[in-house]
């Protein structure tokens, strides 16, 4: 009996465990709009790329820095000789291997080379910045893209709501069209009407829905995440539409000033400059201190091992001044290539703050068009609403007229949709002004 009843309190605890890991498996896991972008920010491949190339640079500014010190660097050669030599007593030729070994240490120092080390440790580092600050063009980039299918999903979610509510009016009313039908005040036709009116709100509602798991697809596919996530999003308590707009001098300043791709751009010009630099130091001569240890020995030789090292040992001190005297033209080819790169580069930054500035214009205008556009949308749905609540009134208190309901519906339904649409485009535009000006985007 005590068997039985641990088998069956076993499987008690097997079926409460499995139930409880579906519930787990089945909860889908919301974050806001800032998990989201600190999960991508983290994730994404190709930041991380990036973040892998800002590791090379440092490699490569800590090598650069290196090459200011002195190396060092130790040779060991133990070898053994076999060779047929004369024999003096008994003639002829006998074999004989000779045994012998050399050790050293050399150093070299670049005591001036025209200044190349130091513009290139300079280099470096401005090619270091240059990197991490793709990095934060790219998390700029992903963070607009992620703000826009964010905004998508609400905008969806909201829609499904109004949606859900115009199928209950819907279906109101053709419960009391059914009455009336019933009761023969009715004709056919309209309580036909209001049914196909009812099928196609719930069309409508499917269809928002659909809308609204694409827009998570599109926003897992963003951050990259298994297709077998469970994801969705939290639906923020307010959002505010009304806030003031920067004026478009303080939008550019400010755009000019913070946003990664002018500093990329200006670093670009420096990183030039500092190879113009390097270029002009080929032409110059090149001082170099160079020292040395070494000692050896032979085992065809009287003296003993050690005293043999004693005696051999041997010490080198020196300086080599290098002076290029001509170079088929590879130093000035270089130098005025350097110079070209120069003025590429102030281009590439002339073209990139131009770019920056007609976005950011463009940016503006979309704000004041999609506030204009809300003002307007919110007023028509606002009358619309209210046409709306009066037709069905109208239509309980039995004054009943299937023109004018499907009519008011369809320009209420239109009006609500217009007023969603364009709100939420509101504050997407706004969040890309804002965003060009070095603001976060929140929610």
């Amino acid at each position: 009996m005590l068997k039985y009843l641990l088998i069956i309190a076993g499987l008690w605890l097997g079926q409460l465990t499995t139930a409880h890991a579906q519930d787990t498996v089945a909860a889908p896991m919301k974050w806001d709009l800032q998990a989201c972008l600190d999960y991508a920010k983290k994730y994404n491949i190709t930041i991380k790329n990036l973040r892998w190339d800002a590791r090379t640079g440092e490699q490569n500014l800590l090598q650069s820095r290196a090459a200011k010190l002195p190396n060092l660097n130790a040779t060991l050669t133990q070898s053994v000789v076999n060779s047929n030599n004369a024999n003096p007593v008994v003639g002829g030729f006998q074999t004989q291997a000779n045994a012998s070994g050399n050790y050293g240490v050399t150093s070299n120092w670049t005591i001036y080379n025209g200044g190349y080390l130091n513009n290139d440790v300079k280099q470096k580092n401005v090619l270091l910045e240059s990197a991490n600050l793709n990095v934060q063009q790219a998390e700029n980039d992903i963070t607009l893209q992620i703000t826009q299918a964010y905004l998508n999903i609400l905008l969806q979610k909201e829609n499904i709501v109004y949606l859900q509510e115009l199928v209950g009016t819907s279906q109101s009313q053709l419960e009391l069209g059914k009455q009336r039908f019933d009761a023969g005040a009715l004709s056919r036709k309209d309580y036909l009407q209001l049914e196909a009116t009812l099928a196609n709100d719930k069309y409508n509602l499917t269809s928002a829905i659909n809308a609204h798991r694409t827009n998570l697809i599109t926003l897992k596919q963003i951050l990259q995440l298994p297709s077998s996530t469970n994801f969705d999003i939290v639906q923020p308590d307010t959002i505010v539409t009304n806030q003031a707009v920067v004026s478009l001098p303080e939008a550019e300043d400010a755009a000019v000033k913070t946003r990664p791709e002018v500093k990329i751009g200006e670093l670009g010009v420096q990183s030039a400059q500092y190879e113009l630099e390097k270029s002009r130091a080929g032409a110059l001569p090149t001082i170099s201190l160079g020292a040395g240890l070494s000692s050896g020995y032979s085992d065809n030789q009287d003296l003993k091992y050690f005293s043999q090292i004693n005696n051999n040992f041997y010490q080198r001190l020196g300086v080599t001044v290098a002076v290029p005297i001509f170079a088929n033209r590879v130093n000035k080819s270089n130098i005025e290539r350097s110079k070209i790169q120069i003025e590429q580069a102030k281009l590439s930054l002339q073209g990139t703050k131009t770019t920056l500035d007609q976005a950011v214009e463009q940016a503006y205008i979309n704000v004041l068009n999609a506030q204009a556009q809300l003002t307007t949308a919110e007023s028509q749905w606002a009358i619309n609403q209210e046409s709306f609540k009066i037709t069905n009134e109208q239509l309980r208190l039995g004054a009943f007229n299937t023109i004018d309901l499907l009519t008011q519906k369809n320009l209420y339904t239109q009006a609500l949709q217009a007023y969603v649409q364009a709100k939420y485009n509101t504050i997407l535009n706004k969040k890309i002004y804002e965003f060009y000006t070095g603001v976060p985007v929140t929610l």
